[in-house]
């Protein structure tokens, strides 16, 4: 898994054959079909593994900022930043994985839902703590900031893009409607 996680996530899932993975596991072809009935499994148990590390990492970072909803949503766009930084940074395995498939690779494309759903919840109870007019809206402009800010600090490698997202995310809060 840990070999497939560092090929997939840094030369991509279509770029990395069987092969390369057996290589840098050090394992047999027998050994992986074990565990993983095809490529596709192993590429969704990858994502499934992506997903929670990733949030474990985020959601405890955003648990420690104390402060009203948009200090909090403003803090998300802090945390990109830190991420960008990482110079292990390769994008969203998620982005990622469902720009190189075909949209019905559907054990990639629920993979991906099921990331996506957990940031737009916790968006939406912030948009609710805001008491903000159309909560949905909210969350799924601010999604549209965060995974525009990934998507260019990936291409532009400019951890920066996270601070204009924030900008922007800042002056969007400032004028929705509230209830």
């Amino acid at each position: 898994m840990t070999a497939a996680s560092h090929l997939f996530c840094n030369h991509g899932f279509s770029a990395t054959g069987i092969d390369k993975i057996l290589t840098r596991a050090g394992t047999a072809k027998e050994t992986l079909y074990h565990h993983f009935a095809s490529k596709e499994e192993l590429i969704a148990a990858v994502l499934e593994a992506e997903d929670e590390a990733w949030r474990n990492w985020f959601f405890g970072r955003l648990a420690e900022v104390k402060g009203p909803a948009p200090e909090c949503i403003w803090a998300v766009f802090d945390l990109l930043e830190e991420w960008f930084s990482d110079p292990g940074f390769y994008g969203c395995p998620f982005i990622n994985a469902v720009a190189e498939f075909d949209t019905g690779n559907e054990a990639v494309r629920q993979a991906a839902d099921v990331h996506k759903q957990h940031l737009l919840t916790w968006l939406k109870a912030q948009a609710m703590e805001m008491k903000a007019k159309d909560v949905t809206e909210t969350a799924r402009a601010i999604a549209v900031l965060f995974d525009g800010a990934i998507v260019a600090a990936q291409h532009g490698r400019d951890p920066s893009f996270a601070r204009t997202a924030r900008v922007i995310a800042e002056g969007y809060l400032s004028q929705i409607e509230v209830r």
